[in-house]
């Protein structure tokens, strides 16, 4: 009797669950986004995993169903995957497509140039959100990381400020979607904001009493969250993903490292260790990785907060020591 009781009722979980959007998205910072708004409602899909890089991803058949079937499409935007563009108006033509760079509000950033970049004004955030308008999406004029010379910058997810915005447009679509699960919805995206203020205010405790200290990034992935907390590189490599540079840009680098007395370059997984010892100039400079889409983590909500957390942890241990 038992079982016969169990079968309508997993029948009726079944049902509920089915019902529930299906959602996609693109980098795993944002499915974290979306998974914690979804929390208790359902799991969105994940369509690059983590330790890809997002400027040229082949799916896998899964990724491309999972695609297809979509109820929702969750992206940064071209900007970050142009190539994703194609199969998300075929594959996913019936589905909503929510473009997180073309959220009102979202503060954009032009991408850096050259080796030592220009000195930027990020004091006032509110001024790019009102330029966000503007900003150049041409995909032509790329630099050597692939992103287009003086476009916007696609790493947005890295600032806080944009991921808080993000929960409220993410709640706000699946409730016109779902509408019986609305109020969930709502209250996660507020529950998520709150969490994630309390954490950018203890990032930014732990951050402040560095912004002085000069570094410089081999991969020039970190604008926002720079911007945002303060702490801004002196100088990149701007590569490709796992290029290598040539021996006039690493001169080139190595010049500006010593110059502005960098203590630090900030390396990724992929790219060769052996380079940070060809940046040497004067003394020692420190390294450290960091991971801007969480390569090493488990894809879920709690993601999102690993990520923000592990760079300001590589920040600390890389630049706490020279700066007393």
């Amino acid at each position: 009797m038992r079982c016969l009781l169990s079968v309508p009722l997993l029948l009726l979980s079944t049902a509920a669950w089915a019902d529930v959007p299906r959602v996609a998205t693109d980098i795993a910072p944002v499915h974290s986004l979306v998974a914690m708004v979804m929390d208790g409602v359902g799991a969105p899909d994940l369509t690059i995993p983590p330790g890809a890089s997002p400027h040229s991803y082949a799916m896998r058949p899964s990724e491309a169903r999972a695609l297809a079937s979509a109820d929702l499409v969750v992206w940064v935007g071209p900007s970050l995957t142009a190539w994703l563009a194609e199969p998300i108006d075929t594959l996913a033509e019936g589905a909503v497509h929510l473009e997180l760079e073309e959220v009102a509000g979202t503060v954009l950033l032009e991408n850096r140039k050259g080796v030592a970049f220009e000195e930027h004004d990020h004091d006032d955030h509110e001024d790019h959100a009102e330029d966000a308008d503007h900003a150049d999406h041409d995909t032509e004029g790329h630099d050597d990381h692939g992103h287009a010379a003086a476009a916007v910058d696609p790493h947005m997810w890295l600032d806080p400020v944009n991921a808080s915005l993000w929960l409220s447009e993410i709640a706000r679509t699946l409730s016109e979607i779902d509408p019986d699960n609305a109020t969930a919805y709502s209250a996660n995206a507020a529950k998520a904001q709150d969490n994630l203020a309390a954490l950018q205010a203890t990032l930014q405790a732990r951050l402040t009493p560095l912004q002085e200290t000069p570094f410089a990034v081999f991969h020039d992935a970190y604008h926002y969250f720079e911007a945002r907390f303060g702490v801004e590189a002196r100088a990149a490599l701007s590569l490709s993903d796992g290029a290598t540079p040539s021996a006039a840009r690493l001169a080139e680098v190595r010049d500006v490292i010593a110059a502005s007395q960098a203590v630090c370059v900030f390396t990724e997984p992929q790219f060769n260790p052996g380079l940070v010892a060809a940046l040497q100039a004067q003394g020692q400079l420190n390294s450290a990785s960091l991971d801007p889409l969480g390569a090493g983590l488990e894809p879920g909500p709690v993601l999102y907060a690993s990520v923000l957390t592990g760079l300001t942890d590589a920040f600390v241990a890389c630049l706490s020591d020279a700066s007393k």
